[in-house]
């Protein structure tokens, strides 16, 4: 399942609504761990943040893996992959409203990388994109957290800032 949501009160809802108590959590854009701090200390949690306030309020979450780090670089997905392979939930909250082509690519490099059973992404644009659509092509629907359609087809090279191919992590 893919959810889109921009009130962070919602965004978090529909995290506690799909995370176990064992699961493997990826979250990118954590920031100072607002998001971070409400799942179950039980869970896997590998939190990703590049913002100067980050560090200092994440190191504070010892059962958290965090990364300080920017989402958009191959050696941060690779960091993450050489932790786990896969995760149950992929959360996604970069920048808020802005960026929806930036926030959509990140979802699309690591959606694809670790197949999340679930995606939870906060983005206004995206939201908004979606919701004044009309739609011509037969619907395409996914009951994973990643676009099933291109499973293992990695990233195309038109897209030239990511240069990595997914499925090369695997060898």
């Amino acid at each position: 399942m893919i959810k889109l949501s921009y009130n962070i009160k919602n965004y978090r809802k529909d995290i506690t609504d799909f995370v176990k108590p064992t699961d493997t959590i990826i979250e990118l854009g954590c920031h100072t761990g607002g998001t971070t701090k409400i799942l179950p200390k039980t869970c896997n949690i590998i939190a990703i943040d590049n913002s100067p306030e980050a560090q200092k309020e994440m190191e504070k979450l010892t059962h958290v893996k965090f990364i300080n780090a920017d989402a958009r670089l191959h050696n941060v997905i690779a960091t993450v992959f050489k932790l786990t392979q896969k995760c149950d939930i992929l959360a996604i909250d970069l920048g808020g409203g802005y960026h929806p082509d930036t926030v959509f690519k990140v979802f699309y490099i690591w959606s694809s990388t670790f197949k999340p059973k679930h995606t939870i992404i906060r983005n206004r644009g995206i939201l908004e994109f979606v919701n004044s659509t009309q739609n011509n092509e037969k619907e395409h629907i996914s009951n994973q957290g990643f676009l099933e359609s291109y499973h293992d087809s990695g990233i195309p090279p038109q897209i030239k800032e990511f240069d990595l191919w997914t499925p090369s992590l695997k060898k």
